[in-house]
């Protein structure tokens, strides 16, 4: 039974979430951000931030959680000419993927994430890469995910399992999952406690927008990233609203 993780986490939602599932479920627990040069920088602040809150809120999770890892990686921003590396407008190529993908981008965190948990006896590498709400990024699929795993084990001679808590839920389901991970941490008004700490503190907006505060956190509210954010949150609140609302005898 695996122990030990390491959480690809870059202060966003998704990633706050995944970052407390592994708490809820591994022993030792560390966490590790990538620089590469990209405009919404301000999630490197935003990451610091809630590792903060977490291990303030919630003390049956700070005592797993070790230490976090930074790597520099400025070549990756070199090499790529994307909208989350450059300052151009949001838009679809003709490829058909949006230009916010990074080629290469998760495909090179996974690796080096691997190459970390290597030198620190770390089990699973966690991230929140999912198909069910996402830009059409092909290193987000569970086919890629699969096919990392494999060639990491084999290529550092050691099995690693790559767990991915979000791949096959949306947004509004991502929300969920995060107030049933902070109702079922111990702490007292966890569940509200862990939503409101990914509103307040985590970041998501492309533009690295921190000025205009929304019902589901800051963000700009034009970007990809803050459109999906609200529609997941605007969903799940309907949801929630629905259940309140019904007769003790019904349920969802």
């Amino acid at each position: 039974m695996h122990k030990t993780a390491l959480v690809l986490f870059s202060g966003g939602q998704d990633s706050t979430t995944c970052l407390a599932s592994a708490l809820s479920r591994f022993e030792r627990v560390e966490t590790v951000g990538f620089d590469y040069g990209q405009r919404h920088h301000v999630e490197l602040v935003a990451r610091i931030e809630v590792l903060a809150q977490i291990r303030a809120l919630f003390p049956q999770w700070a005592h797993k959680l070790g230490e976090d890892h930074l790597l520099d990686l400025a070549v990756l921003g070199q090499v790529s000419d994307t909208s989350l590396t450059r300052d151009t407008a949001f838009a679809m190529e003709k490829s058909g993927l949006p230009n916010t993908f990074v080629p290469g981008r998760n495909l090179l965190f996974m690796t080096l994430a691997a190459a970390l948990a290597y030198r620190r006896g770390l089990e699973v590498l966690v991230t929140g890469v999912c198909e069910t709400d996402f830009s059409g990024y092909p290193d987000c699929r569970d086919d890629t995910m699969k096919a990392m795993q494999l060639a990491l084990s084999l290529g550092m001679d050691r099995r690693f399992l790559v767990d991915t808590p979000l791949m096959w839920i949306d947004k509004a389901d991502t929300w969920a999952l995060a107030e049933q991970l902070g109702a079922a941490s111990g702490q007292e008004n966890g569940a509200s406690a862990l939503i409101d700490l990914i509103v307040e503190y985590t970041h998501t907006c492309y533009l690295g927008d921190r000025e205009h505060r929304h019902a589901w956190g800051y963000g700009c509210g034009s970007c990809p990233a803050c459109e999906l954010r609200m529609r997941g949150f605007e969903k799940w609140s309907a949801r929630r609203d629905k259940a309140v609302n019904l007769p003790d005898n019904v349920s969802l």
